[in-house]
């Protein structure tokens, strides 16, 4: 198979091939266990015109101000001159660019699409889009569910195009705990850890909520926060000025994304109390170190988690204070084992490509 990975999206604030490929790590993993057996490309555009290969995947950086609009001519000739069997568009945002690509290659050339936690549009891009799927021949979404949502809102032709494929893996592992905590100096147990930004959708309020009342019944718990961004930050801290649990709760701030292996290894349980998530990059992470998750109950933490850790009401902190209480009778290493297995077998960079070398052999 000659696949080409294929983005209309420039990212002109990056002008390094190696920042570019190090930054997307979490999306090219099964790429390169696809690239053993077949010729793998893939197409981005940055502030930067070049080829490299790495892992076997052959990179095309190119500049075509073209394709920033809506005629992309060059990139979509370029993209024929690969001779690919397939193409995998990075997200249904650029339908037009589509509709062109699917008439420089040809009726033979298989064309996907995957989303990346967009929603439907509306209006006329919903019309466009509509027109464009006809070009398309799957989209692969987190869950059928998700792709079922496209096709109700008028989005995409038909449901039997919708595919269900994980978008994203981890790069990190399983570490000894002690060498863990050498690197983060967490102490408490358990230890249960916050990884995202501090906006109203994350809603880290019902978790530290929870959190303040768990920890009276659970004295050695303790909860630490690694975020990217502040905005509730001035909240939170209020309502831990206003509790006994300020040795219990810490606001570590951004960390070194490297450096997440470590937080992940160190914490028993990940927390995470989203309204809405696409590719639960953090979920992952989290468990492919074992670290059980403790979720809102919401489709893409359903789909990504399977049956493993814990789920609670979306914005309810007396239900996630009772998820919480749950904790304190688990068998954590039977969890944590049942945790790593569900990575592996449905999540990890291997499943992804058994999985979409499965949908590829369907049509």
């Amino acid at each position: 198979m000659r696949l080409v990975f294929l983005s209309y999206n420039y990212s002109a604030q990056i002008n390094s091939p190696e920042e570019w490929i190090d930054k997307i790590g979490f999306y090219t993993g099964w790429a390169k266990i696809m690239a053993k057996e077949h010729a793998i490309f893939r197409i981005d555009q940055i502030d930067y015109e070049g080829d490299i290969e790495r892992d076997g995947i052959r990179y095309h950086f190119v500049k075509d101000k073209d394709s920033i609009q809506y005629l992309p001519h060059k990139l979509n000739r370029f993209v024929k001159s690969l001779k690919p069997d397939g193409v995998l568009v990075s997200s249904f945002l650029f339908p037009i660019q589509v509709l062109l690509l699917r008439r420089c290659l040809g009726k033979n050339v298989k064309i996907l699409v995957q989303n990346h936690a967009e929603k439907p549009s509306s209006g006329l891009k919903r019309s466009i889009q509509k027109i464009a799927s006809h070009s398309v021949d799957a989209f692969l979404f987190n869950s059928f569910e998700s792709g079922m949502q496209w096709v109700q809102n008028g989005n995409i032709d038909s449901p039997e195009k919708i595919f269900e494929l994980p978008e994203v893996s981890s790069l990190f592992y399983p570490l000894e705990k002690s060498l863990a905590l050498e690197k983060t100096q967490v102490t408490g147990s358990p230890v249960f850890l916050w990884v995202g930004r501090l906006n109203h959708n994350k809603d880290p309020k019902t978790a530290l909520s929870a959190f303040i009342k768990f920890s009276e019944c659970e004295p050695g718990a303790k909860l630490y926060f690694i975020y990217q961004t502040e905005e509730l930050l001035p909240e939170l801290k209020a309502m831990v000025e206003k509790s006994t649990l300020k040795e219990k709760i810490f606001f570590i701030g951004k960390v070194p994304h490297h450096q997440l292996l470590y937080w992940f290894n160190s914490a028993d349980f990940f927390i995470s109390a989203s309204h809405y998530e696409g590719s639960g990059t953090a979920l992952c992470e989290a468990m492919s170190c074992g670290c059980i998750p403790i979720l809102s109950n919401i489709l893409s933490f359903r789909t990504i988690n399977g049956d493993s850790g814990l789920f609670f009401e979306p914005g309810n902190p007396e239900d996630l204070f009772g998820i919480l209480k749950k904790t304190s009778q688990m068998d954590m290493a039977k969890e944590k084992a049942r945790v790593l297995s569900h990575f592996n077998n449905e999540n990890s960079f291997d499943s992804i490509s058994n999985k979409f070398q499965k949908i590829a052999a369907s049509f």
